[in-house]
């Protein structure tokens, strides 16, 4: 099920469950007061541009979900967006990740996992992508989660000659972003 712009709020008591669920569990370690940040930069996040949220429901509520929104040609520089501009430069963030989507978050309860659920959303929410113009980015130390992205044919992004090669951010393609077959 795809929600889109504010009528993911409806859903966001649960929303926020699953994401304390996830991510405070290793290898994220999210703290109390990250968690409690969510609910409101869910909220926030509702109001950007080409927002939409996947999710994964059953009787028991809430087993996963995925948010995505379009990145604006302004690309920001809060949160790790300077670390991948840093690692990219600013050509390469224009020509592949300003206009594409970008998925921001990705949870799947312990409960639902290995059963294809992390892979439906992923599908579910990029499935209409502009060109196919997806991406999304993740922790070098979440080490089953870049796999998995691999595994899945997600394509990681080279950092730039002369950029760390071991950044703690890394960035991914979409398998069918134009971006992806190389330079």
């Amino acid at each position: 099920m795809i929600c889109y712009g504010e009528a993911v709020l409806d859903l966001v008591d649960e929303l926020v469950d699953a994401y304390a669920e996830v991510f405070s569990a290793p290898p994220w370690n999210e703290d109390a007061e990250t968690i409690r940040r969510f609910g409101p930069r869910l909220r926030a996040d509702s109001r950007r541009h080409g927002f939409r949220a996947a999710l994964a429901q059953s009787e028991a509520g809430v087993d996963g979900f995925a948010t995505a929104w379009l990145t604006p040609a302004d690309f920001p520089a809060d949160r790790v967006y300077g670390q991948v501009a840093a690692q990219l430069g600013p050509a390469r963030v224009r020509r592949l990740l300003t206009g594409a989507l970008e998925v921001d978050e990705l949870a799947v309860r312990p409960c639902a996992r290995g059963r294809g659920t992390g892979r439906a959303l992923l599908a579910e929410i990029t499935a209409d992508a502009p060109d196919g113009r997806a991406w999304l980015l993740t922790s070098r130390l979440a080490t089953d989660t870049v796999a998995t992205y691999r595994r899945l044919g997600w394509h990681e992004v080279a950092p730039l000659p002369g950029a760390p090669e071991h950044t703690a951010v890394v960035v991914f393609l979409a398998p069918h972003h134009p971006g992806a077959a190389g330079p």
